[in-house]
């Protein structure tokens, strides 16, 4: 499997959609989890040239991994960025991914900077932890030890307990101003994700 994917295809913000195509999604989740590709992507198809960004994503993913279709870089490419362009932030990390390798695209560390970035500031935290590590290493961005920091200290605090060893080499490598203010940053970051989480839920209530 060539891209992070979560256990379940249908990730991100609660859509509303008729009835109807809400069937046909929960038919198609239930064939993915089956293993039953093809019926998925036959399901899937319809809603993502509907224009709904998580059937999209599921197209794309299917694509990118050849799942019931051939494997094919350009369709992947195709759906992951019509998912993308309606903020579904796994499709933004996965069109990072893909500039990142040179995968139906050309090699372009900057625009898998700028997906990454996208996915991030929506809390996903596989593009945080590269983000993270971008700046770090100054790919595709300016070296940035305090923004490197800042990233690693959300990844941290959303669970990812591994970036305490990048996080210890940041601080001894910046200024103790420098350190609480990317600690600070982080912070606010945190409580914007669990602010626009909180809007979130009370849409999706009040639709209910």
């Amino acid at each position: 499997m060539r891209h992070i994917i979560l256990s379940s295809i249908l990730v991100g913000a609660a859509m509303l959609w008729p009835v109807a195509a809400a069937a046909d999604d929960a038919a198609a989740q239930r064939a993915y989890d089956n293993g039953d590709y093809e019926t998925a992507y036959a399901q899937w198809l319809p809603l993502a040239e509907a224009g709904d960004a998580n059937a999209q994503f599921a197209v794309g993913h299917m694509h990118a991994n050849g799942f019931g279709v051939a494997m094919d870089d350009a369709e992947t490419l195709k759906w992951y960025r019509l998912a993308a362009a309606q903020g579904h932030a796994e499709a933004q990390f996965n069109m990072g991914v893909m500039y990142s390798n040179g995968w139906g695209v050309d090699f372009n560390d900057a625009e898998a900077a700028r997906w990454f970035q996208m996915a991030a500031d929506k809390a996903y935290l596989p593009a945080i932890t590269n983000l993270a590590r971008f700046y770090f290493s100054g790919i595709g961005v300016e070296k940035n030890y305090v923004e490197s920091y800042v990233w690693y200290d959300v990844a941290k605090q959303l669970g990812d307990l591994e970036v305490q060893v990048k996080l210890d080499e940041i601080a001894s490598r910046v200024s103790d101003q420098e350190l609480m203010s990317a600690q600070g940053k982080a912070n606010r970051l945190l409580a914007g994700f669990d602010s626009r989480s909180q809007e979130s839920d009370q849409v999706t209530a009040l639709a209910r």
